[in-house]
């Protein structure tokens, strides 16, 4: 995802795919209007909070700020865009000594509007401060979390509101934040097309996703920055209500447009032959066990026995890659071949050859229906024929391998390949659906 994430940035976007809601602008990618003028003393302080696409956005929707920049600091390299993703890189590979720079937001506000603990929580609720050098899929020591102050009073506030939401986030069972917290000592203006990125390109990315603590706000405090919907954190789930031999669990965070948009485009139709749950809570179902933290949403885990043995992690529409990910574990090294590979199986070997039941081939992976049995008939070739597919159960694309001209068959719902079809079959539509057996599964009608 970094490197996905760079591309998209150095295209401004071409690969745009949906961003978190809280991240999201109107409609229409018009350019921001300026934020309203300070009627008090204005006071500024410097965040990292991952993307600062997101954090710009977010932290400017907060009541009380006037002016909201993106940036680098506190790294000891040129202040760019193409010096940190390059120092980054060098860093990971071991080219490189030097502290990197956080991407930042100079956050400035009014403060006879809003104090600096009411920025400082929406600074807290807005990402996740426990993941390090990282944020969602964004690694690297340039996401670090960070509170970068320009006096001692400043520095005094940020620690105790650390400590606050720290004991906020171990009483829900959450780890230990790792945000930096110190003087600012270098600062670089981002590049135009950084600043009011997200208004700008209303379909831009943005990996933020808070923790889902609230900030323990006291009695007569300043007011909530944030949106009054406290969300509590999840438990684990219940494995007694969960498939022991093979189950996968997707892993989602609230306000996560990601997940929605898989829960549309996959969960939503869901027939695969493996049971599917969702959960809320980062954590294995009780008494399983995950290969490595989960860190971004959607994850897409597959456990047997108990124990994760694949993962699917980030979802932005790509419903052929995923299943072709699913499709790697569910079928048989002979069935991958076929499916993913345009292989075909020698005649009369492959299974359904013979079933004259009453009932539906379906695909082995979607569990989408592709034939009715009733469609089906003896060609004579040595593969199962059909005349008919199920409407819009398959596509057909232009073949010229094996130097012939013939028409793939794949299926609809997960890309699989199933076989070809030939224009010599019977009445009433005169085609033959030449398929692989062995990528079909049956399910008999009731009683048959």
């Amino acid at each position: 995802m970094p490197l996905v994430r760079h591309l998209r940035r150095a295209v401004l976007s071409v690969f745009a795919c949906l961003a978190l809601a809280a991240c999201m602008a109107e409609s229409s990618a018009t350019l921001p209007a300026k934020l309203p003028a300070a009627s008090g003393p204005v006071d500024t302080i410097v965040l990292g909070m991952g993307c600062f696409w997101g954090a710009e956005k977010r932290m400017s929707a907060l009541a009380g700020v006037v002016d909201v920049e993106s940036g680098y600091a506190n790294g000891s390299i040129p202040a760019t865009y193409k010096a940190v993703l390059e120092h980054e890189q060098a860093l990971q590979r071991g080219k490189a000594t030097g502290r990197n720079h956080a991407e930042v937001i100079k956050v400035s506000f009014d403060t006879a509007q809003v104090t600096l603990e009411d920025v400082l929580i929406r600074f807290w609720e807005s990402h996740d401060p426990t993941q390090g050098d990282r944020q969602g899929n964004d690694v690297g020591s340039n996401y670090r979390s960070a509170i970068y102050t320009d006096s001692d009073a400043q520095q005094t506030i940020a620690l105790a509101t650390r400590d606050a939401y720290q004991k906020a986030l171990a009483a829900q069972g959450l780890g230990t934040i790792s945000t930096e917290i110190a003087p600012l000592q270098t600062y670089g203006a981002a590049e135009d097309y950084h600043q009011d990125y997200l208004q700008k390109n209303p379909n831009g990315y943005c990996g933020l996703g808070g923790t889902g603590v609230v900030y323990p706000r006291q009695a007569g405090a300043g007011t909530s920055p944030m949106p009054a919907h406290p969300v509590a954190v999840a438990t684990a789930l219940d494995a007694s209500s969960l498939d022991a031999n093979r189950q996968l669990v997707v892993f989602e965070s609230n306000e996560c447009p990601y997940c929605e948009q898989f829960k549309r485009d996959v969960l939503d139709h869901w027939k695969s032959p493996v049971p599917v749950a969702r959960s809320l809570s980062p954590d294995a179902p009780q008494g399983w066990s995950l290969q490595k933290a989960v860190f971004a949403t959607p994850t897409i885990v597959l456990f047997e026995h108990g124990k994760e043995v694949s993962r699917y992690t980030g979802y932005s529409g790509e419903q052929e890659r995923f299943w072709k990910w699913l499709g790697f574990r569910l079928l048989t090294p002979e069935q991958q071949k076929i499916a993913f590979e345009q292989g075909t199986e020698r005649p009369f070997t492959g299974s359904n050859l013979d079933e004259k039941r009453a009932g539906t081939f379906v695909d082995p992976v979607t569990g989408v229906a592709l034939f009715r049995s009733d469609s089906k008939f003896d060609s004579g070739t040595g593969w199962p024929s059909f005349f008919n597919p199920l409407e819009g159960a398959v596509t057909l694309h232009e073949d010229e391998s094996a130097g012939m001209k013939r028409v793939e068959v794949r299926s609809a719902s997960s890309g699989i390949h199933l076989g070809h079809v030939f224009d010599d079959g019977p009445p009433p539509t005169y085609k033959r659906y030449c398929i692989n057996g062995n990528v079909l599964k049956f399910v008999p009608d009731p009683g048959a």
